[in-house]
């Protein structure tokens, strides 16, 4: 029911930017936070940033903080993570979630625990690359 749709990924040289979108459906999309995560290969997924829709509340991990920025626009159920100064470490497969109680709290194959949220709800992810 819950589905989340993310765009934006490309490859970019060290010091570049690129601008992700995640859209949201299938639940109250204000009521619950999303939130953006870097899986790089062989490695776990990590939070990056979340919001909170229905107040704009951010969080952001620390190695971003500065250089990346994560904002929504509620009228289309989208939020967005603007990277900018990219580095090579910021490369990997980047997901968009949203809140486990999005679906009443029923279980999902995969939750994840960031700044106060357990996400559960996936978008299947758009690729991050960036070369030295």
């Amino acid at each position: 029911q819950v589905h989340m749709v993310e765009s934006g990924g490309g490859s970019v040289s060290t010091g570049g930017s690129l601008r992700l979108s995640c859209v949201a459906s299938g639940y109250s999309y204000s009521s619950y936070s999303v939130g953006w995560f870097r899986q790089a290969p062989g490695d776990e997924r990590r939070g990056v940033a979340m919001v909170y829709p229905g107040g704009g509340n951010t969080y952001y991990h620390d190695s971003v903080k500065g250089r990346f920025t994560i904002s929504q626009d509620n009228s289309k159920n989208t939020v967005y993570l603007q990277m900018n100064s990219l580095k090579p470490e910021d490369t990997g497969m980047y997901y968009c979630a949203t809140d486990v109680r999005a679906s009443g709290g029923r279980s999902a194959p995969m939750m994840l625990f960031f700044g106060g949220v357990e996400f559960a709800h996936w978008g299947q992810g758009t690729q991050v690359t960036v070369s030295s």
